[in-house]
Formats: C-alpha cells, structure tokens, sequence
C-alpha cells in the first residue's frame, strides 16, 4: 500500500465527502447558470462567501477527489453526480476549479493583528 495514501480507493459517498457534498449542492445545481454563470464562477463565490474553516475542508475534498477519478472528465463528474452536484463540467473547467481551490490550500492562515 501506499503511505501517502492511506485508503486509495475511499469510496465517493456523502458521508467520505460532507463538506464537498454540502458545497455541490449549494453551487453546483441546476440553476447554476443563471446564478453564477459557470461552474468555475460558483466556486469562486462560494470561496468569497465562506469563511477559511468552510472553504478549506472543500478544497481538501476537492483535490482527493480529483485525485481519485485522475481528473478524469467522466470519472469526476459521476463522482459529483453522486455527491450531488447537479452539473457536467467540460475539460476546461476541472482545471479552473481545481486551481481557485488549490489557492485555499496553499495559504497560510492570517492571524489577527494585537489591534484588531
């Protein structure tokens, strides 16, 4: 087995993914277009609207996930429909997603100033 990975195969349910399952359904439904215009803008305002402990946890998600279908189109958009997501994202999107993502998980968390 893989260390780095220590349940390769973890299955795509709610229960493994809440915090994403929570955001799919949130953003990622069938009025998506008319709300947000496309997937990649909903990501991003869900990343303006939550706060560090709700966009860090779906970003964690996120990446395992597109990990776990490869980043394959069709592999990750049925993991998705499955999570709840209501969208079939194209190539183009999977990579824009995956970086406004990947931008949470490389911060470091901004601690207050004594003053504020």
């Amino acid at each position: 087995m893989d260390p780095k990975h220590s349940n390769p195969k973890a299955e795509v349910t709610a229960a493994n993914f809440p915090t994403l399952h929570t955001f799919l359904r949130g953003y990622f439904h069938e009025d998506v277009a008319d709300e947000y215009g496309t997937p990649p803008e909903a990501a991003e305002q869900f990343c303006e609207d939550a706060d560090t402990e709700e966009r860090t946890p779906v970003a964690r998600e996120w990446q395992k996930l597109t990990e776990l279908t490869q980043g394959q189109p069709a592999a990750l958009n049925a993991a998705l429909n499955k999570l709840g997501s209501a969208v079939k994202l194209n190539e183009e999107e999977i990579p824009q997603i995956s970086a406004i993502f990947a931008r949470y998980l490389t911060q470091k968390p901004r601690r207050p100033a004594a003053n504020e």
